[in-house]
This record gives structure tokens, sequence and C-alpha cells, in this order.
């Protein structure tokens, strides 16, 4: 029997929540109203923010903290270009994420009369920053698309999905029922492939395993199969605490250390679970592009990543807890090799003793970490979340990223903060330079907004720091890296936020403690000179 006739606007929120969504990010307008009607009997809750931008960074923060897709409505046209950088963040991270935009009546597609919000070929546009994008061409075809999107952050390469709704079509009447959600496994591997890797790694001697990102929700596996092969694991900034920090075969650091490089050079085999191997993770100190490795295993969900930047020997199609569970099936244990856990420990040694280690860093990440321990952590670009690549560890999956790996906006930090706050997990803390918190800051009202008890830590170099030890290497004037800052104190007043200004590392504690019982937002300002004395920073001297 066809169901009941429902707008298309009110049909999409009833799918949403069918497929377990229950919030959504966005800014409201003219485009998108017929897409509000349906939000409080969806029982979905909306979050107005400031920019589009904002949006979408929220709707990342959001997704990595609960590993459930996060979901972002934008007007036609500029809403969609503003967030552009958002969604282009997530893309290169593999975030999964549902982007819903409005785009011109059907009749007006491709005519380019120069409606309100016109580009000449949205579609097109957003396809090249997302994992795939439709347009709907009949209220029934509504359901098959969001089923289409679901599917594809289950079984393929997570990132943003855009379906774009024509204005005609939003108050059009949908007789589609919502379906109930499918059930969608990943790939699994080729158990010939699976046969042929275990030998390698049976005979192997001194093997190493890489976690990435795509291993996050593997860490059990991972751990048995780390444990049975007796080697040592080492992560990249998506994977930290897929094996936690303490265990005895982490290795910590990151994976562009040049001591963790030769490492992986030394190794007879080298495992890379879900891991991109790019340059953002493996060459972030600009040294030299990964070399490749005779013996290298690779699992990943994307056939096509399998052989970029570097093909391996032996490619598992598969999400990576299936092919470590199989893998580690077919594993023999062996006494003969050094013990793992001694291998790890020399390489933890190391990492603390590589030249770009920096110990007052490490103190005030210490403080970070010491006083929330279970805290998302949230970086943007800026000098401590470089450091925070090889200095920071986690016990927990999917409580440390940041926006230097993959695309590397700046302003990222502070609305993806309130993203992982609105998951309902854990506390968040976002960690953002002067800079940087200049090109989301508006975000700060909505945070206050919601009484999202959140603290923005704003490491206060006086500009684009990074940049300007770039510029003074390659002997060009540093002149346009120089950028004044707000009076922060005032900002967050006229946001609705708290304000602190730490001198040292127990007021920095202190500070931290207060905001996490505050009723807002507290702007944290650390002023670079009053925590560090050593030289900082210079990567590219």
């Amino acid at each position: 029997m066809q169901a009941p006739a429902t707008t298309t606007g009110e049909g999409l929120l009833e799918l949403l929540a069918a497929h377990g969504v229950d919030q959504v990010f966005g800014v409201p307008g003219n485009h998108t109203v017929a897409l509000y009607r349906g939000f409080a009997a969806a029982g979905i809750r909306h979050v107005t923010c400031r920019h589009e931008q904002g949006a979408a960074f929220m709707a990342d923060g959001y997704a990595r903290t609960t590993g459930r897709p996060g979901v972002c409505i934008l007007i036609s046209g500029p809403g969609l270009l503003n967030a552009a950088t958002a969604i282009a963040q997530a893309r290169a991270d593999s975030v999964p994420m549902l982007v819903i935009s409005g785009v011109a009546p059907v009749a007006e597609l491709g005519m380019n009369r120069g409606t309100l919000h016109e580009l000449p070929d949205q579609h097109a546009t957003a396809a090249s920053f997302c994992r795939a994008s439709h347009t709907l061409l009949h209220p029934d075809n509504l359901p098959a698309l969001v089923v289409g999107a679901f599917s594809l952050f289950r079984t393929r390469r997570p990132g943003p999905v855009h379906i774009e709704i024509p204005l005609d079509l939003m108050d059009a009447p949908m007789h589609a029922s919502a379906p109930q959600p499918s059930v969608f496994g990943p790939p699994g591997p080729d158990p010939a492939a699976v046969e042929h890797a275990a030998k390698l790694l049976n005979d192997a001697d001194a093997p190493l395993v890489i976690v990435g990102g795509g291993a996050r929700s593997a860490g059990a596996e991972i751990l048995t199969l780390a444990e049975t092969l007796d080697a040592p694991v080492l992560n990249t900034v998506n994977g930290k605490g897929v094996v936690p920090a303490s265990h005895p075969l982490a290795t910590g650091g990151s994976p562009s250390q040049p001591c963790l490089r030769a490492a992986m050079r030394e190794a007879d085999v080298l495992l890379a679970c879900g891991t991109e191997m790019s340059e953002t993770d493996y060459d972030l100190l600009m040294v030299a592009p990964l070399e490749p490795h005779p013996r290298l295993i690779r699992i990943d969900i994307d056939p096509d990543q399998l052989t970029t930047p570097q093909a391996p020997l032996i490619g598992l199609v598969s999400d990576v807890a299936s092919a470590a569970a199989l893998l580690t099936g077919h594993l023999e244990p062996r006494s003969s090799r050094q013990p793992g856990h001694e291998r790890a420990a020399g390489l933890r040694g190391e990492v603390r003793r590589e030249t770009h280690y920096h110990a007052q860093m490490q103190s005030v990440l210490d403080v970070l970490t010491g006083t929330a321990p279970d805290a998302v952590i949230v970086g943007d670009s800026t000098r401590p979340t470089y450091y925070a690549a090889w200095q920071l560890e986690r016990e927990r999956p999917g409580t440390y990223f940041h926006s230097v790996s993959g695309f590397g906006t700046l302003g990222y930090a502070l609305p993806a903060a309130f993203g992982a706050a609105l998951a309902g997990t854990d506390p968040a803390i976002a960690i953002i330079g002067d800079g940087g918190i200049q090109f989301t800051l508006p975000e700060l009202s909505t945070g206050a907004e919601l009484n999202l008890p959140v603290p923005v830590v704003i490491w206060h170099n006086h500009g684009y720091r990074e940049i300007e030890n770039s510029m003074k290497a390659r002997n060009v004037p540093v002149d346009s890296t120089r950028i004044t800052a707000p009076d922060f104190a005032a900002a967050a007043a006229a946001h609705g936020a708290h304000y602190r200004r730490p001198e040292d590392l127990d007021t920095l504690r202190t500070a931290l403690e207060e905001a996490f019982g505050a009723d807002a937002p507290t702007l944290i300002e650390v002023r670079e000179d009053s925590f560090l004395t050593a030289p900082s920073g210079g990567w590219y001297a």
C-alpha cells in the first residue's frame, strides 16, 4: 500500500532519523526553508551556525567523535561554496559527512539564466570535493539516494556525499516510504591473498605494523594481530590510540620522524593498515618522499588507494578489522625474533631523542591530557599540533585529530571541537593559533549559545609563525605573516564566552579545570613566550 504523501523536506528528515541522525548543522536560508519543516517531528536537533564553513567543520568533529556521519544542510551556491573547504578537509581525512543543499528548480538546471545563487554546474562543482554528488530529480527517489549515501559510508572509503534538492521539489509530495535502514557489510579480503600475506609475515624476522585512520574501529583486531606477530605498532595521527600508547608494542611518535622512517626501511615486512601513506603523515617535516618498500602489505577498503602513492607486494581490499582477524588466524608465533616489546621500547626512546622533540612543549601537552584524560583534543594548524603529531599519545582512537593532516585547513579546531562536544560522549578541547582562530571566531557565539564548556586554547605567537619560518628559510620577506590579533578578552565577552590568560603550567591547569565546569566556551590565551624558552618550530630550516 502506498504511503500517504508527505513533502520532500519532511521526508528527508524522516529518512535521516531512520538512519540514526540526531543532529544537523547548518545556516538556514530562503533556498532551504522547506527543508526545515519537519525537524521537531523527526526528533532531530538543528544547530544553527554563524557560517557554513563552521557548520561543516562541526559536522566533521561530530563524525570523528561518534563514528557516525555528520550532516549539514546548506543553501545552494554561496552556502555550498562557503563550506567547500571544510567538506574537502573531511574528504581528505575520510570522514563520513552527508551534505544536503538546495539547487535551482528543475527547469532552470543548466540554463544559466542568472537565478539566485546559480552556479554553472553545482553538481560537478560538489563532485570535485565530495566522494559523490547526486541531483534529486523526483521526490520518490530520495530514499534511494539517502540509502546509497549510508551504504557508501559503510562499504567504501568514507567521505562527504552531496545530495542537491531542486527548489521546486522541496515542497512537492513524496509518496515513497522511508525504508528500514539497510545493514551493509564492508568488503572482505581475498582468502588466497590473506594466506600469501600470512606466509610473508610468518617468515619475517623484523615485521612492523602501521595503523592509520582506517583502522580506528579495528583496535581489538589490530592488537591481537600485533601480539600474535610480536611486532611493534607505529601509528599516524588519525591512528593514535588504535593500539593504546601504554601498550608495550606501541612505538609512539610519527612516521614523519627520521627514526621511525628508518625503522620502516629496516623492517623486512611492512604491514600498513588503513593508511594513505601520504605526505602529511609520512613527510610532515618535508625531508623527502616516502621510499617504496619491497615487501609491503597493505589493507585498505578503497582499491584505488592500495596503489597510491606506492603499490604493495600484496594488497588486501577490505576493512581493517576483517583482514586483521583473518590474518591473525594464519599467523604462527615465533620465538626466534627479537622480542617486539624490546624493539618498540628502543623506538620509543629514539622518538624522544629526535631533534624536533621539544620537552617544554611536552609539558604543555601533558597538562592538556592530564587535566581531562578522556577529553577529545581537536587541533588546528598551529605550532603545538605539529609537535602533537609525534609527542601527544592517546589510549583510545578518535580522541585526537587535527587539520594538519590531509587538507591542512585553518580555523578548523574551534567549530570541530564544538561538534565533538555535541556528540555528548567526552569533554572536548580545541587547540588553535592566534591566526587560525580569526578564520572561524564567530562560531564562538554558537558554542556560547549552546552552553558548551569547551576550553579553546589559543596558542599566541603573533601571526602566521610557521609560514614566517618557511619564508625565512627561503630568504623571503616575512612582513605578510605579521598580523594583529584581536583583544581576546574583549572578543570572549562579545561572544558570550569566558576568558583566561595563564602565565605558567599551574595556571594553565587551573584555567582548563575551570573551563570544563563553565556554562560556555572559555578562550584560554597561551602566550608562547610565557611557556617556551627553548627554540621551537624551524621545520624548514
